[in-house]
């Protein structure tokens, strides 16, 4: 059986990640040149649900900076709440902006539970750089960057599937991420996170739910200083102002990346006092572990957006 463990990313509000199996395999980290740009794409009108520390992306006001909110899970550092299904994309708006004062310490994401049987899961394993494309695409989703089959992905059409509601393939559902802070960091750390157990597509007759896959879309603002780092397994992207700085694809053992903002500062396009996007992809893609660690000082200035598809 494949081993797997997931780290996280390391940020100031806010990141989500789980992770997957495989043979360990050495980090990766890339980066891409270009000037990047603003953050595209509208979000999605959500109900707040009863309870929720954030109504689906506020400021986490439902309890003091550092308290784990009423209703969320405890992890070994921070805890999540997950939320209804989301069964349509109608319209724009709605969100979470905290309109460039913080985001407290809860951050929206999105997570999609996949059948097991999906082509891209429960298959091939190993380490694979160079999945996606360098740059965000115009609709703020990765890009895949091949015509064909990959060793661990089926082609561009099952690929499309990761990060879009697909009836009958997928079950989309909003998951709200607490992160502890302290000393200046926050911080995110589960050695069984599992959010999707018993709901979705169910186990599938393993002990957890082990294939989703998660999306994070925020924005920080560059004080210069910054870090995050990162320790996973199975698929990780993030892009910053669009451009593609940490890549460990593929279905693959625990990597680890480490993010210096200031020396990627001209290579992304960033400059000091402005703020920029800030988007995550993740693929948990195989049992029998799932692990997350994040931890960070960046200043993230909204508590992230759900980003719709973009009708075809």
């Amino acid at each position: 059986m494949a081993s797997k463990q997931l780290l996280g990313v390391m940020t100031s509000l806010t990141l989500l990640s789980t992770v997957a199996c495989g043979d360990a395999k050495d980090s990766n980290v890339s980066g891409s040149n270009g000037s990047g740009g603003s953050a595209q794409g509208g979000s999605l009108v959500l109900v707040p649900v009863a309870g929720s520390a954030t109504g689906f992306g506020g400021a986490g006001n439902g309890a003091p900076p550092g308290t784990l909110p009423d209703g969320f899970t405890k992890v070994d550092v921070g805890g999540y709440q997950l939320g209804e299904p989301i069964t349509s994309e109608t319209g724009t708006g709605g969100g979470s902006s905290s309109n460039g004062e913080g985001c407290g310490t809860v951050i929206l994401a999105l997570i999609r539970d996949f059948k097991s049987d999906h082509p891209d899961f429960e298959k091939a394993v190993g380490a694979e750089t160079g999945l996606v494309k360098p740059t965000l695409g115009d609709d703020r989703k990765p890009v895949f960057a091949h015509d064909g089959m990959t060793p661990t992905v089926s082609g561009p059409e099952s690929f499309a599937q990761w990060y879009a509601n697909v009836d009958g393939v997928n079950l989309p559902f909003v998951l709200e991420v607490f992160f502890a802070p302290k000393n200046g960091t926050t911080s995110f750390q589960s050695n069984a996170f599992f959010p999707l157990d018993g709901a979705g597509f169910g186990n599938e007759n393993n002990n957890h739910n082990f294939h989703f896959t998660t999306e994070i879309h925020t924005q920080f603002r560059y004080n210069g200083g910054e870090v995050f780092n990162f320790t996973g397994d199975d698929d990780v992207w993030i892009f910053i102002n669009n451009q593609l700085l940490v890549d460990l694809g593929g279905v693959h053992g625990a990597q680890s990346a480490m993010v210096d903002m200031d020396t990627k500062a001209a290579e992304v396009g960033i400059t000091k006092g402005q703020v920029y996007p800030f988007d995550m992809f993740q693929a948990e893609r195989h049992t029998s572990e799932s692990n997350f660690r994040a931890d960070t000082n960046l200043e993230f200035v909204d508590c992230g957006t759900i980003v719709p598809d973009v009708p075809k």
